[in-house]
């Protein structure tokens, strides 16, 4: 949804600042039964969404409302997305569709009100290593899934240790990094697997091409296949997010620093800020409440810093568009 004050729709709509955040939660353990009543606690508000990212969103709106628009010299828009947990869904359909072009972006993520001028992509792989199943007593007459998936994995530990010579000192870790996080094969114990398949994701530093680590996979599985003829593994990417990177003398940035009284930094988990640069914002990613509770039971935004975000807003709106 995008909603625009001081312009109407046209074929070259452009916007002096952009607020966005996403409508989305991921979802939530059925025994916690308040997920979705908000509970006011000491001082904090609790519900599935609170702190990622619907605290941002009310900040948004309330801040939005607290101002006479008409008086908006330049556009202001509020964004807001789908399907961000699941893959950034909705601001990439809005990159594709570019209705508007953008100067600045606030993108709404639970930072502590700590403005970040730059984030790690994120990446998904699908790595499926098959063999030839038989009786396990008889190996000869088999080829293990899973003894090759292991070569493969031992040889993506190789990758990630030589990514780490590729640094930006702003993050922590200050690298590329990878993880596989899911697992599975074979179909009993006495049977030698036929196949087996897992989950492989990497966060690229900015400036890193997001295909950097599937094109170093696909060498290593070519040197995989000269060692072992019979080798066969299948590689499905599903996700290739690019990181993003403001330049620190950006306006916007100097803005959020001196209105949060925090100097910018960066942050390791995807966000919709790249989305908003293909659209021609200097994009920043702030938001009320901490990342570490997000996505939990729990899951709460302290309301002081709720109405900090707030007055942030309205000052970011009242200085770039009045």
């Amino acid at each position: 949804m995008v909603a625009l004050a001081g312009t109407d729709f046209s074929d070259a709509t452009n916007v002096e600042l952009a607020l966005v955040g996403h409508t989305d939660t991921v979802p939530y353990d059925p025994d916690w039964a308040e997920a979705t009543t908000l509970i006011e606690r000491e001082g904090k508000l609790f519900a599935r969404g609170a702190c990622d990212t619907k605290g941002f969103i009310a900040a948004a709106l309330t801040s939005a409302a607290g101002l006479d628009l008409e008086r908006l010299r330049k556009p202001l828009a509020l964004i807001f997305t789908a399907d961000e947990e699941v893959g950034l869904m909705g601001a990439k359909r809005l990159a594709e569709a570019r209705p508007l072009q953008a100067r600045y972006s606030i993108v709404g993520e639970p930072t502590s009100l700590q403005p970040m001028c730059a984030g790690k992509g994120y990446c998904l792989a699908e790595v499926i290593v098959r063999g030839r199943e038989g009786h396990s007593a008889y190996p000869a007459l088999g080829a293990s899934a899973i003894f090759r998936a292991a070569q493969v994995i031992v040889r993506i530990e190789k990758i990630a240790e030589d990514l780490k010579a590729g640094r930006h000192e702003s993050f922590d870790p200050p690298y590329t990094t990878l993880n596989i996080g899911m697992i599975r094969g074979g179909i009993a114990k006495n049977v030698i697997a036929g196949e087996c398949r897992f989950t492989l994701e990497w966060r690229p530093i900015p400036g890193q091409p997001s295909n950097c680590v599937l094109d170093l996979l696909h060498m290593a599985l070519k040197e995989e296949k000269k060692l072992d003829p019979g080798f066969e593994c299948e590689v499905i990417a599903s996700r290739a997010d690019s990181g993003f990177e403001v330049p620190a003398d950006s306006q916007i940035v100097q803005l959020l620093e001196r209105l949060s009284g925090k100097k910018a930094g960066t942050v390791a988990f995807g966000t919709e800020a790249a989305q908003m640069m293909e659209l021609g914002a200097d994009a920043v990613v702030m938001g009320p409440g901490n990342i570490r509770v997000a996505h939990q039971t729990g899951e709460f935004v302290p309301i002081d810093e709720l109405d900090r975000c707030v007055g942030i807003l309205k000052q970011a709106i009242e200085f770039s568009c009045l």
